[in-house]
């Protein structure tokens, strides 16, 4: 098992809560959890800021309130306000061209579909989880590998989806989840651009 450090780790955590909160409404446990959110003191920076409004929103917000708002946000009748897949995003159609991609690099990557899980893969919690598991499995892909995988498949719209997250109109506590993702994948990509510049070709056989 490799050590990983506690930048990683947060990272890690990162993905995986966005995860948590697209793919499903969050319980109670989980709004206690995002309630008692503080930021270091004297951190100013927009991510700092979007993390004190979540805890705000999950103050406000209660599980039935928060079933409803996913269920209208992302499933409503026959589509729900946003629609979270990667090639709906990238073509206009779902099941196209990037599902195809996304599934040939899990494939390299060693990554399998869940049992029971019946969404796409290019699903945006999907690919958060995908995210963390590169970032804290036992044996954590190496940085390029994590850059390549975030180049090819979440950065090219994860950012758009995160925006129109916050602009949708049956979004209250989503909002704010919007604006966590925006800022988040804001730093991912500055910093993937100084410590691996080159990312976004196949990925590796």
């Amino acid at each position: 098992m490799t050590a990983l450090a506690a930048e990683d780790r947060v990272r890690g955590n990162v993905y995986a809560l966005l995860g948590n909160l697209l793919a499903a409404p969050p319980d109670e446990d989980l709004l206690h959890l995002l309630r008692g959110i503080a930021p270091e003191p004297g951190d100013a920076s927009l991510l700092a800021a979007s993390w004190q409004l979540l805890a705000v929103a999950a103050g406000r917000a209660t599980p039935a309130e928060l079933r409803d708002e996913y269920d209208a946000l992302f499933i409503g009748v026959g589509r729900g306000e946003i629609v979270p897949y990667g090639s709906w995003y990238l073509t206009g159609f779902l099941m196209e061209q990037p599902l195809a991609q996304l599934r040939g690099d899990l494939r390299t990557l060693g990554i399998e579909r869940q049992a029971g899980v019946h969404e796409p893969e290019d699903h945006a919690a999907a690919l958060c989880d995908t995210m963390a598991l590169l970032i804290t499995s036992d044996t954590p892909a190496p940085l390029e590998e994590q850059h390549r995988f975030y180049a090819r498949h979440l950065e090219p719209w994860l950012p758009q989806f995160f925006r129109d997250l916050q602009q949708a109109a049956s979004a209250r506590f989503y909002r704010a989840v919007g604006q966590l993702g925006e800022q988040f994948i804001g730093v991912e990509s500055q910093a993937f651009r100084v410590t691996t510049p080159a990312a976004g070709g196949a990925m590796p056989s």
